[in-house]
């Protein structure tokens, strides 16, 4: 009974905490596939598909009646018969001024914005889950080294604490290595939150419920995000051209434009015409007539709400010019950032990472054997972790520099 219960609960445990390990390109993929976001975007643009149809219906035709209730000649009630009187007429409104094609062309407008919102957001999301994915995973190394650095220390605490109840060394060395485990947990553990609420966000992207471990090749991805040369000329014209938000801005004020056009129509008057027929109420017996109609544009045409679509348009214009401004500024502003991280990697020596790494066993030996002191073994060890981490911070940094122009320009430049 013991050995069922240790078993079940060793799957609850391996359960709780399982990982799934995820390429980008299959984060992205869960991402288009089970996206809530996405889904429920997808119904503006068949619900502007089918304002569309909406706006190709034309107005029903009328048909009304006129019957007898009461023949006082012949003394007789609901007299409809061959010598009664009864009237039909049926009417359709048919639409002048080009009102009804410029309210198609005004439908057909949204569904082109419709669908590039939900391009944007689908970028938008995309560049969430690229951010997100490349934090975890460079916020792990950091955590790996931590992790490294805490064990090994752990064990030196534990041999000196032993030699420290002996009095073979003095309590303030244990009391000093203690201290600096201490502040690499502490910096471990702050790290570990970061990750746990990245990978919270990575889960709600992709709508994996699992905790999500990105797999990476980093030497591939590093050389692929700094070896390209790219000019700012070229990044802004591929931005103007292809940036979702400035794009959408560009299809609102067409739009817009396209709106005035059919309030403009709105203003001509439309006719109703159709056939009536009348037993014994007209000049004739059995008379059959064309009726036609039109309102007198007297008062209503309809310039106030040509008012509002022309100040509407100048609002979408000046937002389009806007959009404009701020794409370069952020063109500028990405680009040398950018700039700026592959100036900060390439200037780290290839070999710091290995020298780094071979001082530091050196340190540890020489530490173990007594060769240096407590004072400059510590200084080393926090100099070394401080230098471990800044080493993936600029990775980090480099990465999601060259994401933030991938973004801005709608393109896979790196």
């Amino acid at each position: 009974m013991r050995h069922i219960i240790f078993l079940f609960l060793s799957l609850f445990s391996l359960n709780c905490f399982s990982q799934k390990l995820l390429t980008l390109k299959e984060a992205e993929e869960q991402l288009q596939k089970n996206n809530l976001q996405l889904v429920a975007e997808q119904y503006n643009i068949s619900a502007s598909q089918a304002a569309v149809i909406q706006a190709k219906i034309w107005e029903q035709p009328y048909l009304s009646g006129e019957f007898n209730a009461i023949n006082p000649q012949d003394n007789r009630v609901f007299d409809i018969g061959g010598r009664g009187q009864k009237g039909l007429a049926i009417q359709q409104l048919i639409y002048l001024g080009g009102k009804k094609k410029n309210e198609i062309d005004f439908a057909k407008s949204n569904v082109a914005i419709a669908e590039l919102e939900f391009e944007q957001l689908l970028r938008n999301l995309k560049y969430q889950l690229n951010q997100t994915f490349y934090s975890v995973y460079f916020d792990q190394q950091k955590v790996k080294s931590l992790v490294a650095q805490i064990s090994i220390l752990d064990t030196l605490v534990n041999n000196y604490s032993i030699q420290a109840n002996k009095g073979n060394i003095p309590l303030r060395e244990v009391v000093r290595l203690q201290s600096l485990v201490l502040n690499l947990k502490n910096e471990k553990n702050n790290l570990l939150k970061d990750i746990i609420e990245s990978q919270q966000n990575l889960s709600l992207l992709t709508g994996i419920t699992e905790t999500i471990a990105p797999i990476v090749n980093e030497p591939d991805l590093i050389q692929s995000f700094q070896a390209k040369l790219i000019s700012k000329e070229t990044i802004l014209t591929t931005a103007l051209e292809s940036n979702l938000d400035y794009l959408t801005t560009i299809k609102v004020a067409e739009s817009q434009a396209q709106f005035l056009k059919w309030q403009k129509s709105l203003a001509t008057p439309d006719i109703t015409t159709g056939l009536s027929y009348d037993q014994r109420g007209g000049a004739f017996q059995n008379q059959v007539n064309i009726t036609v109609g039109i309102p007198l544009p007297l008062w209503n045409r309809n310039k106030g709400n040509i008012k509002i679509a022309e100040a509407q348009l100048q609002q979408t214009n000046l937002n389009k010019d806007y959009k404009k401004l701020e794409l370069q500024t952020k063109v500028e502003t990405y680009w040398q950032l950018w700039q700026q991280q592959v100036n900060q990697f390439q200037n780290i020596d290839k070999s710091t990472t290995s020298n780094l790494e071979e001082v530091y066993t050196g340190m540890l030996l020489n530490f173990q054997k007594r060769n240096i002191t407590m004072l400059e073994f510590t200084d080393f060890m926090e100099s070394y972790n401080q230098s471990s981490i800044q080493i993936n911070e600029i990775k980090k940094t480099l990465i999601l520099s060259g994401i933030n122009l991938n973004f801005i320009t709608n393109k896979e430049i790196f």
